[in-house]
């Protein structure tokens, strides 16, 4: 009787090993330590905005509708908690991914206004909170990077068999996916033309 038993307790060690128990565990870990740097990233961005702001608001005060986009965006993007339940809730996570889009493209327009003043671009503060800002786009876009890998992994893990019936049992679903909002858009190449625009008819 003690053999069976034995025999039992070592088939059940064995299958629960290859059940892909374990390997969930190690990937849903994994993109949690990723998702915490995806956003300790946009955290840093987020950090930098308000001295941007400042920066930008003292040679070009006129500029306040843009300013005030980055402002209110930046708001927004500090309303989200961005927590790791997020990462099971795919409407939150879209939330999340709208604000710091948001975020995104009122710093463009913030840079594209900055043209116009010579002096702000030669200015150290501004020029030292440009090259910090560059510094931490990439880093996001490194984050986000091994973020999507191990989201990738993870979902491999639980879709395929037999871990995909543990998956079931213990109630792991996929994990949202950074996407592109204008797919249809950037899928086009951007049109270059060195030709001048035509001058205006008087």
């Amino acid at each position: 009787m003690r053999k069976i038993l034995t025999v039992l307790a070592a088939l059940a060690s064995l299958s629960l090993t290859n059940c892909g128990y374990n390997a969930i565990q190690s990937e849903d870990e994994q993109i949690k330590a990723n998702w915490s740097e995806v956003v300790n990233q946009y955290q840093r961005r987020a950090d930098l905005v308000p001295n941007l702001v400042n920066s930008v608001k003292g040679f070009a005060q006129q500029e306040k509708d843009v300013l005030l986009g980055v402002t209110n965006a930046r708001a927004k993007v500090g309303s989200i908690q961005a927590t790791p339940e997020v990462l099971n809730d795919p409407a939150a996570f879209q939330k999340f991914q709208a604000a710091q889009g948001e975020l995104s493209s009122a710093l463009s327009r913030l840079l594209v206004v900055t043209e116009n003043y010579p002096q702000l671009k030669s200015d150290a503060l501004f020029k030292d909170l440009m090259s910090q800002l560059e510094g931490t786009e990439n880093r996001i876009t490194v984050a986000r990077n091994r973020y999507i890998k191990a989201v990738q992994d993870y979902n491999v893990t639980i879709r395929s068999f037999p871990s995909n019936l543990t998956a079931m049992m213990f109630g792991y679903k996929e994990k949202p996916n950074f996407s592109v909002e204008n797919e249809k858009a950037i899928s086009n190449a951007p049109k270059v033309d060195f030709n001048p625009a035509p001058a205006p008819s008087k």
